[in-house]
């Protein structure tokens, strides 16, 4: 029987390339979100400095004005049946009670 050979050592590993950066699907125009999620087919993104919500649905962006609101959270039916809710200091704010924009 033939002795075992050793064991050749391991190369060293290629560093791993960092992930490319999913492009905004908002304008760019209004820069870095304060918040941004979603799901079923709908996202959304607020922009409290420049008082915008930025919702998209099927491809299609809509953008609102969030006014004298400060948006600090979201609620969304699991489903994708209800609006968005988004709730501030004031109490809930559901998007279609916002100023939509153009």
């Amino acid at each position: 029987m033939e002795p075992m050979k050793p064991m050749e050592p391991m190369k060293p590993m290629e560093p791993m390339k960092p992930m490319k950066a999913e492009a905004p699907w908002w304008p760019s125009e209004l820069g870095q979100p304060g918040s941004s999620g979603g799901g079923n087919g709908l996202r959304y993104a607020t922009f409290p400095e420049k008082r915008r919500v930025a919702v998209e649905e099927d491809g299609k962006v809509t953008l609102y004005d969030s006014g004298d609101h400060r948006i600090t959270g979201v609620s969304q039916d699991g489903s994708g049946s209800a609006p968005l809710t988004f709730s501030g200091a004031g109490g809930p704010i559901r998007v279609e009670d916002l100023k939509k924009l153009g």
